[in-house]
């Protein structure tokens, strides 16, 4: 008979727990969607989906206004030839 499966717990590297400030200690509980310290036993549920939006920046916004400049031609004049 199988044994039930271990609680799918992860590591998050380089994150830093904002209660005690510890870095490396926090891990994800992936069926329960919370985090949690190791160093502090702090917890929080993960939110959820849909609730976080793009902030408009000009990056995001130059995809939907891209306007095409006109080619013109430029000339190039040598400073060191004189002009009578």
């Amino acid at each position: 008979m199988k044994s039930p499966p271990a609680n799918r717990r992860r590591f998050i590297a380089g994150a830093v727990c904002p209660r005690c400030g510890e870095m490396d200690k926090i891990i994800v509980d992936m069926d329960t969607q919370t985090r949690e310290c190791v160093a502090c036993d702090f917890s929080e549920a993960r939110p959820q989906d849909g609730g976080v939006q793009e902030l408009p920046t000009r990056v995001s916004r130059a995809a939907a206004r891209r306007v095409e400049t006109p080619a013109e031609t430029v000339t190039l004049i040598d400073p060191r030839k004189k002009e009578d």
